[in-house]
């Protein structure tokens, strides 16, 4: 008789570990929520990141010439100056070494968890929490921060023969830095905020440059430079000295906000300056046409660059105004049928901003999909909560986007509104709140009223501000000042609460 082999035991089921607050990104946006519910006395949540490392879009962009637009002193927290920017406006090593200090400062490490891919965020409505999949394991928490910021995910045009280019193919965000692009034959498709860094840097090394450009933007000069070793030492031994900098930056930009706002006409200055700009660049009338555009200043997005035109005005380089129709083997095809053989494309097309797949992952009341709430546009109640997704909080939600100054200003207003709104669920005892109906309709009614007379709806262009029915879901019609005072405070009227109705099972502190 064979002995029977004895079976080990069962093991007991794995308790799913459970946080108050799970923040997706670790960007400004997620790193900044970290800080915030730290000084708030919430010291129970994660940030989960689908990359290895901090940093949001300062980590994924890391092509030639990258640097922010907004200058660095107004381009940082609040809550933490830094003095030893390199110059005013600083490059992407310099920006993503500040998001890292911040990591590091402030005492988010334990809270980070890397290499973790939210897949699905869903509600669970009678224990009135969130459960969140991710590619490392399953969580629970009572309330979500959504973090991953519009300028996560690559936009790539749908080409036919694309995938056919026998030569190398990638997204600004995503440069192949062991690619070596010298003497190669580089087409660059887009003439956006990246391209126009872009462009600049490689042009000097690629055998040939040819950019495709559906629509030009205006360009006005960058007063950028070192920040000397005396400014740096001012800012570090007397940091009001770095405060009034910051203020003058943030006094001069809100004085804009006007023009882009109310008074479109306005800009009419500011124009001419670019027009001035190119004149100066461009001596070739037929190349300065093309980069001339025919719309009002500030309905797409301003450029800044002292050397995209002298790129482009280079022997080696070329500008086909028109956009990528197709792709043959190695030859591009324009809309206007000219054709241009390449090795290499880089597309600087952007990315989902008005249809942000976040949303495609997340499921509210009744198993709703936010993709599908939104599929007619998005909307949200003060650019943070929507109806029927319950402690769900945006961070750069919908119409919190800037078009002239620095959005660390509207993640800070964001991230105090987000802190209220957990306080005063406490306060009152209640697990969870969403807006109410008329609420959310009310103050997006309002809303595109104001933006009816911004230039971006006036202003005679089409931009990636503007959704698939030509509502601007992206920007923010006021001041920073006037967002911050729209969301200094939760107004539980304009909520609905809810309370758990089922009891909490199988949960563990994370």
């Amino acid at each position: 008789m064979v002995p029977r082999t004895k079976q080990p035991p069962t093991p007991p089921p794995v308790a799913t570990p459970h946080v108050r607050v799970a923040v997706v990104g670790s960007g400004f946006g997620g790193l900044g929520a970290g800080v915030r519910l730290r000084r708030a006395g919430i010291t129970d949540f994660v940030i989960l990141e689908r990359a290895s490392s901090v940093g949001g879009t300062w980590r994924d962009n890391s092509y030639p010439g990258c640097a922010c637009d907004v200058p660095s002193h107004l381009y940082s927290f609040s809550f933490a100056p830094n003095p030893e920017w390199p110059r005013s406006f600083s490059g992407q090593p310099d920006i993503r070494a500040y998001l890292e200090r911040v990591a590091d400062t402030f005492g988010l490490r334990p809270h980070l968890r890397f290499d973790t891919e939210v897949l699905e965020l869903r509600w669970e409505e009678g224990p009135a929490r969130w459960r969140i999949r991710t590619g490392r394991g399953e969580w629970t928490a009572d309330a979500v921060v959504s973090a991953a910021g519009p300028l996560a995910d690559p936009q790539i045009p749908d080409l036919p023969g694309l995938a056919e280019f026998p030569g190398k193919v990638f997204h600004s965000s995503r440069w192949d830095h062991d690619y070596d692009l010298t003497g190669k034959r580089v087409a660059v498709v887009g003439t956006g905020a990246s391209a126009a860094q872009i462009v600049p840097a490689i042009q000097p090394r690629v055998g040939r440059l040819t950019v495709f450009q559906r629509t030009p933007g205006w360009v006005l000069p960058r007063a950028d430079r070192e920040i000397s070793g005396l400014e740096k030492w001012l800012h570090s031994r007397i940091p009001p000295t770095g405060k009034l900098r910051r203020g003058t930056l943030f006094a001069l930009r809100e004085l804009q906000v006007d023009a882009f706002v109310r008074r479109p006409g306005a800009l009419r200055l500011v124009q001419r300056v670019a027009e001035r700009h190119i004149a100066k660049s461009i001596a070739d009338p037929a190349l300065r046409a093309k980069l001339t555009p025919d719309y009002r200043i500030g309905c797409k997005r301003i450029l800044l660059s002292n050397t995209y035109y002298p790129a482009l005005a280079a022997p080696n380089a070329e500008v086909v105004a028109a956009g990528l129709r197709e792709v043959r083997g190695s030859t591009l095809v324009a809309a206007d049928g000219s054709e241009h053989e390449v090795d290499a494309i880089v597309f600087g097309t952007g990315f989902h901003v008005t249809d942000m797949p976040i949303a495609q992952r997340v499921f509210g009341v009744g198993g709703r999909a936010l993709a599908q709430e939104w599929k007619d546009g998005m909307e949200a109640l003060r650019g943070s909560t929507v109806r029927g997704f319950p402690n769900l909080f945006f961070v750069i939600g919908p119409n919190t986007g800037l078009g002239n100054s620095s959005m660390i200003l509207m993640i800070e207003s964001q991230l105090n509104y987000l802190v209220d709104a957990l306080t005063a669920l406490d306060a009152v005892g209640a697990t969870a709140l969403q807006p109410t109906e008329r609420a959310q309709r009310h103050w997006n009614l309002e809303l595109q009223h104001r933006m009816g007379r911004t230039v971006w709806t006036t202003g005679g262009c089409r931009s990636w501000y503007l959704d698939g029915a030509g509502r601007n879901t992206v920007l923010w019609p006021g001041s920073t000042s006037s967002f911050r005072r729209a969301t200094r405070r939760v107004d539980l009227g304009e909520y609905e609460l809810i309370k758990r109705t089922a009891p909490v099972t199988e949960e563990v502190p994370a």
